[in-house]
């Protein structure tokens, strides 16, 4: 089931690359923008974080929070994070249970091919936790740009 703007957003409790626990409860009162992502390490999802990290300050001066999300374990976050120099904390959902809820796991097309897995996703939640933006099957490069365009964001 996809969010739409206007949904509470569902809570989490999860474990980021540092081993610490970060609640959605706990970031009441910040806009995150929380995207998820297949698998840390492969080359669209690094672009992607690139992305977000080298946009990271403009994001941050307009207010916004950045989250990933994976289902990676924490130790490969931190590898991963530590790679790219990525300056922002990454979520460990190795269950899947918060992308489920978010509707970023499930039936997506592959080179064709139906296949269940991460859907490449952005979502934008509210101070008050309520989605304003979902954004599903996003792609890797180019994203943060449109993303930054779509909340009038100058670059």
């Amino acid at each position: 089931m996809q969010l739409s703007p206007g949904d509470k957003a569902p809570a989490f409790s999860l474990t980021d690359d540092s081993g610490a626990t970060v609640t959605l409860a706990s970031l009441k009162g910040s806009t995150v923008i929380l995207y998820a992502y297949p698998a840390a390490m492969t080359p669209g999802c690094a672009k992607q974080a690139c992305d977000f990290r080298d946009n990271l300050s403009v994001l941050q001066a307009a207010g916004y929070a950045v989250l990933g999300l994976s289902p990676d374990k924490p130790e490969k976050l931190a590898a991963f994070k530590e790679r790219d120099g990525l300056t922002f904390p990454l979520l460990s959902d190795p269950d899947r249970n918060v992308l489920t809820a978010y509707g970023a796991f499930g039936e997506k097309k592959l080179y064709g091919k139906v296949v269940t897995g991460v859907i490449r996703s952005t979502f934008v939640i509210s101070p008050k936790g309520v989605i304003e933006h979902a954004f599903y099957n996003v792609k890797a490069t180019g994203h943060v740009a449109k993303l930054m365009r779509d909340l009038s964001i100058a670059g």
